[in-house]
């Protein structure tokens, strides 16, 4: 696979993990979700997980097996997050290393073309996502409202590097709900 193809998201969100609809879910017929934590679901510098996140698991908990995988080796910090949200976790998973992931995978019992690795890093969590074959979720960082944007240096590389490799990371949703009802 060229390396163009390896940074390519299948669904770039254009926005936080919380813009994730249960319709988008059903949409692409995904059954369990392998979830980053830092700055994708909490920033890096947060201890637990916000209101807002707590109640976007709920929401989805019902329809998808959901594990976290950080590359993160702080246990006390992401053992409190994912008992906070109640979820299992994995962590050191050195993406884009596989290992973990496909544990995570197992875990769950699906196949993995129902199962998305969702993340807010190119060259981490997308690229382990599509080494497996996994279908991949690209979300912009989770910020803290309290305090100023800080920069991600280092995810702009990533995008202006996958941009001139060939990847197509322009938001791929369009803003909607309940689409399917009719």
């Amino acid at each position: 696979m060229s390396s163009n193809l390896l940074l390519q998201p299948d669904l770039v969100l254009g926005g936080p993990i919380l813009e994730l609809t249960p319709d988008l879910l059903r949409l692409h017929g995904l059954k369990g979700l392998v979830l980053d934590v830092d700055d994708t679901l909490v920033p890096m510098n947060t201890q637990l997980a916000s209101d807002e996140l707590q109640t976007w698991i709920a929401e989805i908990r019902p329809l998808v097996s959901i594990w976290l995988v950080s590359n993160n080796l702080n246990w006390l910090r992401i053992r409190a997050i994912a008992e906070c949200l109640d979820l299992p976790f994995m962590m050191g998973a050195a993406k884009p290393s596989r290992r973990k992931l496909r544990q995570a995978v197992d875990n769950m019992g699906l196949p993995l073309d129902q199962v998305a690795m969702v993340g807010d890093r190119l060259f981490t969590d997308v690229l382990a996502g599509n080494r497996l074959g996994m279908f991949t979720i690209l979300v912009e960082p989770m910020v803290d409202p309290r305090q100023n944007r800080q920069p991600f240096h280092v995810r702009s590389f990533e995008v202006w590097f996958s941009q001139v490799l060939g990847a197509r990371l322009t938001p791929s949703v369009q803003k909607f709900t309940n689409f399917d009802k009719t």
